[in-house]
Protein backbone atom coordinates (compact mmCIF):
# COMPACT_ATOMS: atom_id res chain seq x y z
CA UNK A 1 0.00 0.00 0.00
CA UNK A 2 1.31 3.15 -1.11
CA UNK A 3 2.52 5.44 1.75
CA UNK A 4 2.18 9.89 1.45
CA UNK A 5 5.21 11.04 3.18
CA UNK A 6 5.95 14.70 3.66
CA UNK A 7 8.76 16.40 4.86
CA UNK A 8 9.52 19.99 5.96
CA UNK A 9 13.04 20.75 3.68
CA UNK A 10 15.59 23.56 4.11
CA UNK A 11 17.87 22.87 0.80
CA UNK A 12 18.44 19.52 1.05
CA UNK A 13 17.88 18.86 4.71
CA UNK A 14 14.86 18.33 7.26
CA UNK A 15 14.51 21.84 8.19
CA UNK A 16 15.51 22.34 11.62
CA UNK A 17 11.61 23.16 12.71
CA UNK A 18 8.31 22.56 11.48
CA UNK A 19 6.80 25.97 12.02
CA UNK A 20 9.59 28.05 10.03
CA UNK A 21 9.44 25.65 6.88
CA UNK A 22 8.95 27.20 3.46
CA UNK A 23 9.81 24.27 1.52
CA UNK A 24 8.05 20.41 1.82
CA UNK A 25 8.99 17.33 0.09
CA UNK A 26 5.77 15.14 -0.87
CA UNK A 27 6.23 12.03 -1.40
CA UNK A 28 4.15 8.65 -2.66
CA UNK A 29 6.16 5.34 -2.39
CA UNK A 30 5.02 1.75 -1.23
CA UNK A 31 8.43 0.39 0.21
CA UNK A 32 12.00 -0.50 -0.75
CA UNK A 33 11.30 -1.39 -4.51
CA UNK A 34 8.26 0.31 -5.39
CA UNK A 35 9.08 3.46 -7.48
CA UNK A 36 9.14 6.41 -5.28
CA UNK A 37 7.26 10.08 -7.00
CA UNK A 38 8.92 12.99 -5.16
CA UNK A 39 7.57 16.75 -5.54
CA UNK A 40 8.78 19.73 -3.49
CA UNK A 41 6.02 22.40 -3.14
CA UNK A 42 7.13 26.18 -2.06
CA UNK A 43 5.34 27.37 0.24
CA UNK A 44 4.41 31.34 0.09
CA UNK A 45 5.11 31.97 4.01
CA UNK A 46 5.67 29.69 7.10
CA UNK A 47 2.61 28.74 9.23
CA UNK A 48 2.77 25.37 11.11
CA UNK A 49 -1.52 26.45 10.86
CA UNK A 50 -1.29 26.23 6.74
CA UNK A 51 1.62 23.20 6.80
CA UNK A 52 -1.34 21.47 8.84
CA UNK A 53 -3.76 22.18 6.62
CA UNK A 54 -1.71 21.37 3.42
CA UNK A 55 -1.05 17.57 5.60
CA UNK A 56 -5.20 16.83 5.68
CA UNK A 57 -5.79 18.41 2.20
CA UNK A 58 -2.98 16.18 0.87
CA UNK A 59 -4.11 12.98 2.69
CA UNK A 60 -0.59 12.57 3.85
CA UNK A 61 -0.14 9.15 5.91
CA UNK A 62 3.16 10.32 7.35
CA UNK A 63 4.81 13.52 8.58
CA UNK A 64 8.66 13.30 9.18
CA UNK A 65 10.05 16.59 10.69
CA UNK A 66 13.16 18.06 13.16
CA UNK A 67 11.66 19.97 15.63
CA UNK A 68 7.62 20.17 16.08
CA UNK A 69 5.44 22.05 18.93
CA UNK A 70 3.61 20.27 21.17
CA UNK A 71 0.03 21.39 20.10
CA UNK A 72 0.75 20.53 16.04
CA UNK A 73 1.86 17.21 17.09
CA UNK A 74 -0.63 15.94 18.69
CA UNK A 75 -3.23 17.59 16.44
CA UNK A 76 -1.56 15.56 13.54
CA UNK A 77 -1.68 12.56 15.57
CA UNK A 78 -5.06 12.99 16.28
CA UNK A 79 -6.37 13.57 12.73
CA UNK A 80 -4.50 10.08 12.56
CA UNK A 81 -1.28 11.44 10.87
CA UNK A 82 1.77 9.42 11.83
CA UNK A 83 4.59 11.57 12.86
CA UNK A 84 8.37 10.91 13.31
CA UNK A 85 10.06 14.14 15.54
CA UNK A 86 13.27 14.75 15.98
CA UNK A 87 14.41 13.85 12.92
CA UNK A 88 17.73 15.63 11.37
CA UNK A 89 19.87 14.55 8.12
CA UNK A 90 19.37 14.98 4.21
CA UNK A 91 15.71 14.37 3.35
CA UNK A 92 16.70 11.52 0.45
CA UNK A 93 18.54 9.47 3.21
CA UNK A 94 15.73 9.89 5.89
CA UNK A 95 13.17 9.10 2.81
CA UNK A 96 15.06 5.79 2.30
CA UNK A 97 15.36 4.88 5.73
CA UNK A 98 11.77 5.74 5.75
CA UNK A 99 10.22 3.43 3.15
CA UNK A 100 13.05 0.87 4.46
CA UNK A 101 11.13 0.69 7.18
CA UNK A 102 14.36 1.59 9.74
CA UNK A 103 13.26 4.94 10.42
CA UNK A 104 12.96 6.06 14.53
CA UNK A 105 12.00 9.58 15.56
CA UNK A 106 14.92 11.09 17.48
CA UNK A 107 16.95 10.00 14.58
CA UNK A 108 19.96 11.76 13.17
CA UNK A 109 21.18 10.26 9.63
CA UNK A 110 23.43 13.78 8.76
CA UNK A 111 26.78 10.61 8.23
CA UNK A 112 24.89 8.01 6.47
CA UNK A 113 25.55 8.76 2.38
CA UNK A 114 23.70 9.39 -0.19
Amino acid sequence: MAQKVLIPINGNDVAPRFDLATEVLIAVGGGVRAKIKEKIVVLSESSSEKLCQLILAEGIDTVICNGIEEEHYQYLTWKRVQVFDSVMGSWKSVLKRFYEGTLKPGEILYKDAD
